[in-house]
């Protein structure tokens, strides 16, 4: 098989290259990555090592049409698995118009390319687009449940899964999608909460806790994601979304404790600040139907996995310093002033 994968210098994307290559050692696979700040092609070494002539880097803009489909019409791939996204939410309240063009726009540049050259294509979606639900019920989203984005961001993968499903509508190009919960695991920008707390835990720095930090996520290992990729590729329906969750969810005050005690940092570090607009309360999928139909499941455990991303954090510190430079202050819509803590 040759899959045509983009933003694959990103989190999710490179760890999926990385999984697919050494799962299946005869495919070939095409990475094509803007490299903006989040993009690294150093995250791929090991691969470019071990692959050789399996593995090809286009650096192009998944916006720009006439680059994609040139590209699909040469590489002519079995299939696009589109991971190319802007995806941090305090930076899309900063510069919304940059998430709508390469979340919206690029995403539509390659469903086009794929029409042009019948090319199956696979969307990396986000739970987000279900918008939140309350802290206080057992309620979870199914691949029925409403789409109801509550900031830019979600706005901006809810559109492309619409514009997704568009071309599968009209055009009838064989799509599928997969909505996941929030990815952690190693390789991640330390932007997001997880790797920002470990990265900063290690270096004896503040944690910043929203002041709702009471607010909970789903969190799903990235190799149980990488393997629900796959399933979905090999067997999923065409035309259809599939959820992958893992089912564990954890507020943000107790992935802080987590990760100071297993560091062995003090509780002093926790600082608070003011939530940023339209701060989701809770996310949680019901993951029952790609279970059902292809036998999926998630297979790490959180705790297990979150030592695990520690770690790696902890190995590789010149990876991530430089990154931290170049993060965008959480709080460029204010003046960010800590909160007294409650603790």
């Amino acid at each position: 098989m040759r899959l045509f994968v983009t933003g694959g210098a990103g989190f999710i994307g490179s760890n999926f290259i990385r999984y697919w290559l050494r799962q299946n050692p005869t495919d070939e696979l095409v990475n094509v990555d803007l490299l903006t700040y989040a993009g690294d092609p150093t995250s791929l070494v090991d691969v470019e090592r071990e692959s050789g002539r399996r593995y090809e880097f286009i650096h192009a803009d998944i916006a720009d049409l006439d680059a994609m489909a040139t590209a699909v019409g040469r590489v002519r791939p079995d299939i696009i698995v589109n991971f190319a996204a802007e995806s941090h939410n305090s930076r899309a309240i900063v510069d919304p118009g940059i998430f709508v063009r390469t979340n919206v726009v690029g995403t539509q540049s390659l469903l086009e390319a794929a029409r042009r050259h019948k090319v199956r294509f696979h969307q990396i979606s986000t739970c987000e687009v279900y918008g939140d639900l309350p802290l206080e019920t057992n309620e979870s989203f199914t691949e029925e449940s409403a789409y109801r984005p509550r900031t830019p961001y979600n706005a901006s993968k809810a559109a492309a899964d619409f514009v997704v499903r568009a071309y599968h509508q009209t055009f009838g190009l064989p799509v599928t999608t997969s909505i996941s919960g929030n990815n952690y695991g190693p390789w991640q920008f330390p932007e997001k909460v997880i790797p920002l707390f470990a990265t900063n835990a290690l270096d004896d720095l503040a944690l910043p806790l929203y002041r709702h930090s009471e607010n909970r996520r789903e969190w799903l290992h990235v190799d149980d994601h990488c393997r629900a990729i796959d399933t979905i590729i090999r067997g999923g329906r065409i035309g259809e979304t599939y959820n992958v969750g893992s089912g564990e969810e954890q507020s943000v005050e107790q992935i802080a404790d987590a990760i100071l005690r297993i560091t062995g940092k003090p509780q002093s570090l926790k600082t608070y600040v003011e939530d940023r607009p339209s701060h989701d309360r809770r996310y949680l999928l019901d993951h029952s139907k790609i279970q059902r139909e292809l036998g999926w499941r998630p297979e790490i455990p959180f705790e297990a996995g979150l030592r695990q991303t520690i770690e790696w954090y902890a190995q590789h510190h010149a990876w991530w310093a430089a990154k931290k430079k170049v993060t965008l202050d959480e709080f460029g819509w204010e003046t960010r002033t800590p909160i007294e803590s409650r603790k």
